[in-house]
C-alpha cells in the first residue's frame, strides 16, 4: 500500500516538474491582456457605433418630413439593437478563440449539438420572425399607446426579440415578440371618450341636459384636442346595469383621459352649482 502511494505521489511530482511553468505564466498573462485588449476595442466600437447610428437618426429627422417620428424612433431603436447584438456575437466569438476554442469546427462538426441548439433556437426565431412582421406591418412603433394580451402602457423599444412596454404606474414589461398575438393600438385613430354621470330614476334630465350643454360651449371652441363637439347620448345604463347619463366626444388619440376627467369635473361642479339632485348614487366611483 505504501509502495503505490508513494509510485502515484512520484507521478504527481513528475508531472508538475517537466511543466514549463515559466512558459504557461507567459502565455496565461498573454492570453489575459489580449482579453482585455479586445474587450476595450468591442467597447470602443460598441460606443463609436452608437453615437453614429444616434447622429444620423438625428440629421434624418431634422431633413425628413414624410415619416412620422414614432417611426423613426422605432427604426431607430431596432438599428441599435441590432448592432449591439452583431457586436457581442463578434465578442464572443473573438474571446473563445483566443482561449484557445475552435469555435469554427464546433459550428461545422457538433451534429447533435446543432440539433439541440436548433431546438432550442425555435423560440427565438419565431422572435426574430414575429418582430420583422410587427414592423413590415407597422402595427406598433416607439411611443404608441397600446395593449397586448394583458399588458397596457407605452411603447418604450421594438427589438428583434422582445417589445418594452412601460406601464402607467411605471412598471417596464419585456414581451417575447412570439407571444404578442392581438395588438390594440390606441394612437393610430381618433378615440372616444364616454362621460358617464350616475343618476337615480327621479332625476331633473332637462335641468341636467341644460347645464351639461352650458359647460360644453364654454370649454369647446378651447379645445383643440377634440375632433368632435360632444354629443348628449342622455340616459341610459352601463355595462353593469345602473343608470347614466352619458355624453360622448371624439378625441386625438392620447387625450381621451384627460378630456373625459375635464368635461367631468366641469359636468359635476355646473350640476352641483346649480344645486341640482341626480338622485341615488351607486356604491362605485364615478366614471
Amino acid at each position: 500500500m505504501n509502495k503505490l502511494l508513494t509510485k502515484q505521489a512520484s507521478t504527481f511530482t513528475n508531472y508538475f516538474t517537466t511543466i514549463n511553468w515559466d512558459k504557461f505564466v507567459a502565455g496565461f498573462f498573454n492570453k489575459f491582456f489580449i482579453l482585455i485588449f479586445i474587450t476595450i476595442i468591442f467597447m470602443l466600437v460598441l460606443w463609436i457605433g452608437r453615437i453614429i447610428i444616434n447622429r444620423t437618426f438625428k440629421q434624418y429627422v431634422k431633413s425628413n418630413f414624410v415619416v412620422t417620428t414614432n417611426r423613426t424612433n422605432t427604426i431607430h431603436a431596432l438599428t441599435l439593437n441590432i448592432f449591439r447584438y452583431t457586436c457581442f456575437f463578434f465578442f464572443l466569438y473573438a474571446l473563445l478563440s483566443t482561449i484557445g476554442v475552435p469555435v469554427g469546427t464546433l459550428i461545422a462538426g457538433a451534429g447533435i449539438f446543432s440539433i439541440a441548439l436548433g431546438l432550442g433556437a425555435q423560440g427565438f426565431v419565431s422572435d426574430v420572425v414575429t418582430g420583422f412582421f410587427i414592423l413590415l406591418e407597422q402595427q406598433l412603433d416607439v411611443g404608441d399607446i397600446v395593449e397586448l394580451g394583458t399588458v397596457k402602457g407605452t411603447v418604450t423599444s421594438l427589438g428583434i426579440r422582445t417589445t418594452q412596454v412601460t406601464s402607467a404606474d411605471g412598471t417596464l414589461n419585456f414581451i417575447p415578440n412570439r407571444n404578442i398575438t392581438i395588438v390594440s393600438n390606441f394612437s393610430r385613430n381618433n378615440m372616444i371618450a364616454t362621460v358617464d354621470l350616475y343618476i337615480g330614476p327621479n332625476a331633473p334630465l332637462e335641468k341636467i341636459e341644460a347645464q351639461i350643454q352650458s359647460v360644453n360651449d364654454r370649454l369647446v371652441p378651447n379645445l383643440k384636442e377634440l375632433s368632435s363637439a360632444p354629443k348628449i347620448i342622455g340616459p341610459t345604463l352601463n355595462k353593469n346595469n345602473i343608470m347614466v347619463y352619458r355624453v360622448t366626444m371624439t378625441t386625438e388619440n392620447g387625450k381621451q383621459d384627460a378630456i373625459r376627467s375635464q368635461f367631468l369635473a366641469e359636468y359635476l361642479t355646473a350640476i352641483r352649482a346649480a344645486k341640482i339632485d341626480l338622485g341615488a348614487q351607486p356604491k362605485s366611483p364615478l366614471m
